[in-house]
């Protein structure tokens, strides 16, 4: 860091297994993606091209080598996936991520429907190309999951391979983990963590107060996805008590009074 304060929380170093930051990038030209890395890359630990970007992209390559050389994964998102898997094209979906040198891959099953013991064999079987990372919920909102199911299918997918789970919230953080409004369904997401670590679960938190809520619940090495590009470093200084939101989630009172 830049200089010292006392009472800084203590964030997990890269390459870090848990306090991961998920960045989406909906369409960053290639400079725009240097520009970018070269303020917020110690602070991202991968980014997800998404939906099916990738698709539309030009200089996709190109892209991705920027990223490669900041050291910073990336994946496709998980519309991609199943928009392959729509089409029977699944191993046509491993050969596109070898040739673009992805070695991370999501599994969802958002957008359409994919019986679960299926799912998890597709996990299973890209585990052997890369790490996955798989989706739970439905992109529907007026499709709600009981959070017993939400255990049940999280459970199931990491013992299927899958290295985390990510609780769909869409990129607007107004489904699956989240109401309408951005609320979080609390009882839903305590109750998850009563069954799965929290360390193996990527919570997408597009919105301020999401990320504010997992912090404050899970402390500043939570796992948060789908964060803008333009958010990575506002986000960084809340998980570190240096945004007015978590200015004195950290401190230690007998301290500084």
């Amino acid at each position: 860091m830049n200089f010292n304060l006392s009472q800084i929380p203590e964030r997990i170093a890269k390459p870090r297994l848990s306090g991961i930051t998920m960045v989406m990038d909906k369409g960053l030209s290639v400079q725009d993606a240097r520009n970018f890395l070269s303020v917020a890359h110690p602070h991202i630990d991968l980014v997800k091209l998404g939906f099916g970007t990738s698709f539309v992209t030009p200089n996709l390559k190109e892209k991705l080598a920027v990223y490669a050389e900041y050291d910073v994964p990336v994946y496709f998102g998980g519309t991609l996936f199943e928009a392959f898997l729509i089409r029977n094209q699944f191993e046509d979906y491993i050969n596109v991520c070898k040739e673009f040198g992805v070695r991370y891959m999501e599994v969802s099953d958002g957008s359409i429907t994919i019986p679960h013991a299926e799912k998890c064999g597709y996990i299973e079987k890209l585990t052997k190309h890369g790490t996955v990372l798989s989706e739970v919920g439905s992109k529907d909102a007026a499709h709600i999951i009981p959070p017993y199911k939400w255990i049940e299918l999280m459970q199931a997918e990491l013992n299927a391979g899958a290295s985390y789970v990510i609780a769909e919230a869409r990129e607007g953080g107004n489904v699956g983990i989240y109401r309408g409004s951005g609320e979080v369904r609390e009882g839903l997401v305590q109750e998850i963590l009563t069954q799965i670590p929290g360390e193996k679960i990527l919570w997408e938190a597009p919105q301020k107060e999401q990320q504010l809520y997992f912090i404050e619940l899970l402390g500043c090495n939570v796992n948060l996805g789908n964060i803008a590009p333009t958010e990575v470093i506002p986000l960084e200084s809340m998980r570190v008590g240096l945004r007015g939101d978590t200015f004195h989630l950290f401190l230690d009172k007998a301290e500084v009074e």
